[in-house]
């Protein structure tokens, strides 16, 4: 338990905060650009896909006194397979164990049917709400009242942001109060840490993000990237090798390229990246393969830290 601060008493230990603060939204609506925004520094991939964040990622921001652990979840929907009904659960999941919930709606899309469906489920969360209207920058101001005003007779939410995850504004606001809203306690995470994921789990995020965006209109939903080799080296680079999984050969041949192309595309953006993430010299390797039904193995799952039997 802290100890209060005493004035004029120059041991006496600053009082904490900290807590974990979960994105409940529908897809695309902002979650990780948000998540991103607020930490400072990627920690979540973002792309024009729907359904890009599969599994809780934790990005870790400091404000003051106060340690605040974003959980950027899957973006809530109508699930239709496995692996939607799985990272549907995982998104209602970190929500249940956070210490504040902010939901997050896309202002220019409005309240979609997915936002309803959010918003009924919000309605008997124990913790507080926090609305966080979203790329405000988009839409005119009479239009974005009567969004408020709508949304706020659906259900009595603690405080209302207006914000733009893309350029933070409104971002400081959120932070501040965030900062004061969340309880008493020592931080969970060391003060230089900002997320928990670990590093060849980011490593094949970052490759799926950059798979994603070369191939968005080509590639399937039903792809996925995992590290298979994490190997210091004597010079202190690392040797990575990580494998595509698709799902047909139709799909790995996409993934490749005329002459390899694709793929070598992919591996120099995420290279790029991953090395900046480490910081450190990274050797990138990719393979692609096809494991037919993917989505329906236990296996898979387990990498994504999801849960099969969903």
């Amino acid at each position: 338990m802290n100890e209060p601060t005493l004035p004029g008493d120059a041991a006496a230990p600053v009082e904490t905060r900290s807590g974990f603060v979960a994105l409940i939204g529908a897809p695309n609506a902002g979650k990780s650009t948000l998540v991103n925004q607020l930490v400072g520094t990627k920690v979540s991939i973002v792309t024009h896909k729907v359904q890009t964040t599969r599994a809780l990622v934790r990005g870790i921001a400091i404000e003051g006194q106060t340690q605040i652990v974003f959980v950027d979840t899957p973006g809530v929907f109508e699930p239709r397979r496995r692996l939607d009904r799985a990272m549907v659960r995982t998104a209602w999941g970190g929500a249940k164990d956070a210490d504040l919930i902010l939901a997050i709606i896309d202002a220019e899309r409005g309240i979609s049917p997915d936002v309803e469906t959010i918003v009924e489920r919000l309605k008997n969360a124990r913790q507080k709400v926090v609305l966080l209207l979203n790329k405000v920058d988009r839409i005119k101001r009479e239009k974005l009242l009567a969004l408020t005003q709508d949304l706020s007779e659906r259900m009595p939410f603690e405080r209302v942001f207006m914000i733009s995850a893309l350029t933070g504004s409104g971002c400081a606001d959120l932070m501040a109060y965030l900062a004061q809203a969340l309880p008493h306690g020592p931080w969970y995470y060391p003060e230089d840490q900002i997320s928990d994921l670990p590093m060849r789990q980011l490593a094949a995020e970052i490759t799926r993000e950059k798979l994603f965006l070369r191939l968005h209109q080509e590639i399937p939903y039903a792809s996925t990237v995992e590290t298979e080799l994490w190997e210091q080296r004597p010079d202190g680079s690392v040797r990575i090798e990580q494998t595509i999984y698709v799902e047909r050969d139709s799909q790995k041949a996409i993934v490749l390229g005329r002459k390899g192309e694709t793929i070598k595309a992919i591996g120099q953006a995420a290279r790029v990246e991953i090395a900046e993430a480490a910081e450190q010299k990274i050797h990138l390797f990719l393979f692609v393969k096809v494991r037919e039904n993917w989505s329906n193995d236990p296996e898979r799952y387990r990498e994504m830290g999801l849960d099969f039997s969903s």
